[in-house]
């Protein structure tokens, strides 16, 4: 298993471009959220050795600019991409996909997009007051399953605790991603640390809408099991991490 981190807001090197959102590549083929613009994920995709004609599926966790800021010149560029979203995406997402031609995958449940790698499926979430719908991405490696979040509007430990349900004989072993803490209480994001512990996490990365205060603290509560998702970043099978050059 290999993943890449393609966007975020802190990069490895400065030949990479930040933003806000997330992008992360599984394999190779299998990209999950696309950040806020198209022109620094490419610049990015392009510095890691990504071509866009190798990805075979994209899985949009939630419709929110900046999870699809970069899907619609990806698509452009390879139109035999499918596009994994939730059922209750907005129905203009929808449109566009099938405007660009592409195959518009939709589920509500766990689903299988290649070997060793599923979504979710739709989670009901939250954002100010408002339905958003959400779906994570899961990675089964050697030392357990690794869970992708884009912003965890349904709440994060909801979240795992859905894969815990679907995946009930394995172990969760790494999760990274947005964890949407940045407005969360200092107390409030301790207990959700303490209860990634209780779940049996072993690794832990949260970046984006994390914040900065849940970074702390999950540095805190793990120590060297907490990973800094950064661009640029490869994590291989084995979760040892590789700087580009």
């Amino acid at each position: 298993m290999q993943i890449k981190a393609l966007f975020d807001s802190q990069a490895l090197q400065k030949k990479f471009s930040i933003g806000w959102g997330v992008s992360f590549l599984v394999n190779g083929h299998t990209m999950f959220d696309t950040g806020e613009k198209p022109e620094p994920l490419l610049k990015n995709m392009e510095n890691m050795g990504v071509a866009v004609s190798g990805i075979r599926n994209v899985v949009i966790s939630h419709d929110h600019w900046d999870h699809t800021g970069g899907l619609w010149e990806i698509l452009k560029k390879n139109p035999a991409i499918r596009v994994y979203a939730c059922p209750g995406f907005s129905q203009n997402f929808k449109d566009k996909i099938k405007s660009f031609g592409n195959e518009l995958i939709e589920s509500a449940r766990v689903l299988k997009v290649s070997e060793n790698i599923y979504i979710t499926g739709e989670i009901p979430g939250e954002y100010e007051g408002e339905f958003m719908p959400e779906q994570a991405l899961i990675a089964r490696t050697s030392e357990g399953l690794v869970i992708m979040t884009g912003c965890a509007h349904p709440g994060i430990i909801e979240i795992i605790q859905k894969v815990e349900r679907q995946f009930s004989n394995e172990r969760i072993y790494m999760v990274f991603g947005g964890f949407h803490l940045m407005d969360h209480d200092e107390r409030l994001i301790e207990i959700i640390a303490k209860e990634f512990k209780k779940i049996g996490v072993k690794k832990v990365g949260p970046c984006h809408c994390s914040g900065k205060e849940a970074e702390r603290i999950f540095k805190k509560e793990y120590k060297n099991d907490f990973l800094s998702i950064k661009v640029g970043l490869v994590i291989l099978s084995k979760l040892l991490l590789f700087i580009l050059f």
